[in-house]
């Protein structure tokens, strides 16, 4: 099972992200949803699974869990947006993974082999952090895996085209 992830839209959906989903099983959005057309247009592609991030305070954004459980492919998938507000113990509890967004920095990592996933952020561009969505792949029996996808977005095109002359 291939899982797209992305966190912090923060209202915007970029053109390269879509593209960059196709052929994904399901989409997780770690929360700053910013806008609910947003899911919607994510749900032409695959089944969502998003929650509230600290943007989403009015609108139908709102009304998303501020965190979620979910089973996909006999995995169980935790999903929150500050990994600060994580009040579980994963391995403890059978997760396999936790999802996570708002600080906009990518990461993959492991402890005590639970996989700890931070998209990054595919929304506006916030210092001089890559614009970035991920893939989980979840196989029964193994270890979730997963990789950052950094998008070549309209602005890195114009700055790369400036830079080679």
């Amino acid at each position: 099972m291939k899982l797209g992830v992305l966190s912090d839209t923060h209202g915007l959906l970029r053109p390269e992200v879509l593209p960059a989903l196709e052929g994904v099983d399901a989409i997780l959005h770690a929360g700053d949803v910013g806008d609910a057309g947003i899911l919607d247009q994510l749900r032409a592609i695959a089944p969502v699974y998003a929650i509230r991030g600290n943007v989403d305070t009015k609108g139908p954004t709102a009304s998303l869990r501020p965190q979620e459980a979910i089973e996909l492919g006999g995995h169980f998938i935790y999903m929150l947006h500050s990994v600060d507000q994580l009040d579980i113990h994963p391995k403890a509890s059978g997760i396999t993974a936790v999802v996570y967004g708002h600080s906009h920095k990518p990461l993959i990592e492991y402890k005590h082999g639970v996989l700890f996933l931070n998209p990054g952020s595919c929304g506006p561009r916030r210092f001089s952090l890559p614009v970035s969505v991920a893939y989980m792949y979840l196989e029964p029996n193994r270890p979730a895996r997963a990789e950052i996808v950094h998008l070549a977005v309209e602005a890195d095109k114009r700055q790369l085209a400036y830079a080679m002359g």
